[in-house]
């Protein structure tokens, strides 16, 4: 299966950009989107047919939002993680397929003066409660923009930034918690270098000269490794401030839907 994320900035927004071209001409077998600032009332579904669609939007409109298109039926489709406070925003969406569990998330930033720091850890920390919940029934692959660069070589300027949003020791040590509980990121499995970013700040021209942060992931249950292919980041891709992330991976195979669906 190849498998892409994309926080896409609004969707209503790159559908009049690249979007049904990328998504023709990458093809994946599921697509996920994060920041896509709308309802499935707002936006018409000009995608191919062969795709349905399960959407998680925020109470708050043209805010946050997450969508998963997919080529394959899913057995379950969940929003949020089971606790209000963290599932009014619209930032998760999870599937199940026979073989595996597909979560699709946008975690909460920081906000530049750190206000959201406090309630970043407990989002943290309740999340990755949720992964290892679904872990412990079946393998788990999740991916999106996680707001936060791992280690040093996550972005252009580290030591500039370290007190920042983004790249604060308590959102680093979330993120190591992570990998503690059993997932692996998968971009590092393929590629142990810096200079690979996934979001650029619009200003200054950064993303022309690759300054850059690599906030946007692909991860997954340990014992999935062995049917891991390739990651890769896409970074030629333009239509919003990030870039497409992917894997392609070997996995039980789900069942065909029958065709277009929004949920």
């Amino acid at each position: 299966m190849k498998l892409i994320s994309w926080n896409v900035n609004g969707l209503r927004a790159v559908l009049k950009k690249n979007f049904l071209q990328y998504l023709a001409d990458e093809a994946p077998d599921v697509l996920c989107l994060q920041e896509t600032k709308c309802s499935p009332d707002q936006v018409e579904p000009t995608w191919p047919s062969e795709y349905e669609t399960h959407w998680d939007w925020a109470e708050k409109k043209g805010y946050s939002g997450t969508a998963i298109l997919t080529r394959y039926r899913p057995l379950k489709v969940t929003r949020g993680i089971g606790i209000p406070e963290h599932d009014r925003e619209g930032r998760v969406v999870t599937a199940e397929f026979p073989g595996f569990y597909l979560v699709n998330v946008y975690v909460p930033n920081s906000q530049r003066e750190l206000t959201r720091l406090a309630y970043r850890q407990q989002w943290d920390r309740d999340f990755l409660a949720y992964l290892v919940g679904l872990d412990g029934k079946k393998p788990v692959i999740w991916c999106g923009d996680l707001n936060v660069a791992h280690t040093a070589i996550d972005l252009t300027n580290p030591k500039a930034n370290v007190k920042n949003h983004g790249f604060t020791p308590e959102e680093r040590a979330g993120f190591d918690a992570v990998v503690k509980a059993g997932f692996i990121d998968t971009f590092r499995e393929f590629e142990p270098g810096g200079g690979h970013y996934t979001w650029w700040s619009p200003m200054g021209g950064a993303r022309s000269r690759n300054v850059g942060w690599r906030i946007d992931y692909f991860l997954v249950s340990n014992r999935l490794r062995p049917g891991l292919k390739r990651a890769m980041i896409q970074p030629a891709v333009l239509g919003s401030d990030h870039c497409p992330v992917g894997i392609e991976i070997d996995v039980a195979e789900p069942v065909k839907p029958a065709g277009k669906k929004a949920k």
